[in-house]
């Protein structure tokens, strides 16, 4: 009899359920679900304006993904709900959650549901940076060991700066607050009835190790004193390794599903991690980037070494018994989404109109027939701060070598190259400090349906691609989770490493790189790493000045 497992990913706009094979990883069924409320930038649905930075989110459309594309799967796919041996999830990371001890967000209370640090804080909330600089100086200062685990620096988008801008802005909502939460392991409460924390969140996010814990309560005593005890007062100290059964589906969330009482959870997990064992990796030396509104660089090792500007290295974070790596750029697919609404005149939009293409076709099929080099751009991929290597997100996007003849197929090109650049910036970085990346994987959207790009990166990279055999690797990612989570007995898997050999999948197809057009793009990268140490090293601060005069200006300086 065939057994099934359902994944969920929870994206920066929208949650998929996947419904998935156990067996051999076929995928039956899938769902979307894009959020009513999307990412709030702006103001929040009262109406009350956002300051600069700043990305909150609806937890409210989180369990609505679930109502809708786990009952929309079972339809499409006709699968016994009997047969469905588990389920695993995946979220954006550091997305955070401030709730009661019931799990109730706080956003959703009436005397909080006007204060902006009640809401979800999404992973791209960049408010907290003042915070960040402090932690890393702070940190630094007193020779943090684990500091080094994390780049030298800890991102204004993880868990500690984020809970630390809510102190000192809003303190009513820090003592209100039981849970300082990610948004992973709160669909999963949701789901079981049951809190958990899954320890690649608390690896990566929330400063956890597996063998030395969280910092001492002294050092976030020197952030704040009322910090001392955060841990146990708003963390949790009880970690739950991947692949691990959270709990099973409560019966409340079980008759809104359509799935029986008590069918196993998996921990949560994180969307780019999860995706590892979705392509088959299953050992060290292999990098996986996910490429979509922003790109997450994974890989594993067999030793924990402390790489300068990299995200975090966590053991166990993404395979049992490897260290696994984090790197990536905070603005890929964004980028090609800002020349699409800002850069494309209506003529070009009448004449894809014309031709039956969308728009992003419509410039790739120009932009494909340019030689490397050919329409004399160079630009740097920082239009949301930079996560690697510089672990600044005051950092902001440049354009060099613009003319009058310059088209918008050219800026489309050259946003690509220079999120190509900036992955080369991590491979070479990894490489300089012991770590050998020796095969290059790409899943997501950009992966799977963009044969330009993937094309330039393996020119950019002088290196083979791999492109995962699936659309939905998150998706298949926590699906496999999910198998692991039932266990081989209930018709699962006893092993990630198992189902990822079954399940996981990648194409036939691999991008070549071109020597010809490789040489022409390592003279360019030249040129990049010049722009790249020039504006991010120190030796010109003019993005900082520039952003730092624009919040003046507009009444949002910090």
């Amino acid at each position: 009899m065939k057994k099934y497992s359902i994944g969920v990913d929870f994206g920066t706009l929208s949650g998929r359920a996947l419904l998935v094979e156990v067996a051999t990883g076929r995928e039956l069924a899938s769902a979307v679900y894009e959020y009513p409320h999307g990412v709030l930038d702006e103001a929040l649905p009262c109406g009350k304006k956002l300051g600069h930075d700043w990305a909150l989110q609806h937890p409210r459309d989180y369990v609505e993904v679930l109502e809708h594309t786990i009952p929309a799967v079972l339809r499409e796919s006709g699968a016994d709900p009997a047969d469905v041996v588990g389920i695993g999830t995946d979220f954006t990371a550091c997305t955070m959650v401030p709730v009661k001890a019931n799990g109730t967000p706080l956003c959703l209370l009436p005397e909080f549901e006007e204060n902006p640090h009640a809401w979800v804080k999404l992973w791209k909330h960049h408010a907290a940076q003042p915070q960040a600089n402090r932690l890393n100086e702070i940190a630094a200062a007193r020779g943090e060991p684990w500091l080094g685990n994390y780049g030298g620096k800890i991102s204004s988008e993880w868990a500690i700066p984020k809970l630390w801008q809510v102190l000192e802005e809003a303190p009513e909502v820090y003592q209100a607050m039981d849970r300082w939460i990610e948004a992973a392991d709160w669909i999963v409460w949701q789901l079981t009835g049951q809190e958990s924390r899954n320890s690649c969140t608390a690896g990566y996010k929330e400063l956890w190790n597996k063998r030395a814990g969280y910092p001492a309560p002294d050092f976030f005593k020197a952030l704040d004193p009322r910090m001392e005890h955060v841990v146990e007062e708003k963390l949790g100290t009880v970690i739950t390794p991947l692949g691990s059964r959270a709990g099973g589906l409560c019966p409340a969330m079980a008759a809104k599903l359509g799935l029986p009482v008590g069918t196993p959870v998996a921990v949560g997990n994180v969307d780019a991690h999860v995706c590892v064992p979705a392509v088959g990796i299953d050992g060290p030396g292999k990098m996986l980037a996910i490429i979509g509104t922003s790109t997450c660089h994974m890989m594993m090792g067999r030793e924990e070494l402390q790489v300068p500007g990299m995200c975090g290295v966590v053991e166990d974070g993404i395979m049992p018994g490897f260290f696994g790596y984090e790197a990536g750029q905070s603005c890929v697919g964004d980028h090609f989404a800002w020349v699409i609404d800002t850069c494309v005149p209506a003529s070009y939009w009448e004449e894809a109109r014309s031709l039956g293409m969308n728009i992003h076709a419509y410039l790739r099929a120009k932009a494909e027939k340019q030689k490397p080099g050919e329409h004399g751009l160079l630009a740097l991929d920082w239009w949301n701060g930079n996560r690697s290597i510089l672990v600044d997100v005051d950092l902001t996007g440049m354009l060099l070598g613009m003319t009058l003849q310059t088209k918008p197929e050219d800026i489309y090109r050259a946003l690509i190259e220079a999120t190509a650049y900036g992955t080369r910036v991590l491979v070479e970085n990894y490489r300089a400090h012991g770590l050998p990346v020796e095969e290059f994987y790409a899943s997501g959207g950009i992966a799977f349906k963009d044969p330009m790009a993937m094309q330039i990166y393996a020119d950019v990279l002088n290196m083979p691609i791999k492109i995962a055999g699936t659309l939905q690797g998150p998706a298949l990612g926590s699906a496999i989770f999910g198998a692991v989570a039932a266990g081989g007995k209930a018709g699962g898997y006893d092993s990630v490493f198992d189902a990822a050999r079954s399940m996981g999948k990648v194409k036939d197809e691999v991008y070549q790189p071109s020597a010809e057009n490789a040489a022409v793009y390592g003279q360019l990268y030249q040129e990049y790493k010049r722009l790249h140490d020039y504006f991010g090293c120190g030796e010109n601060d003019v993005m900082k000045r520039l952003k730092a005069l624009k919040l003046r200006q507009s009444g949002q300086g910090r």
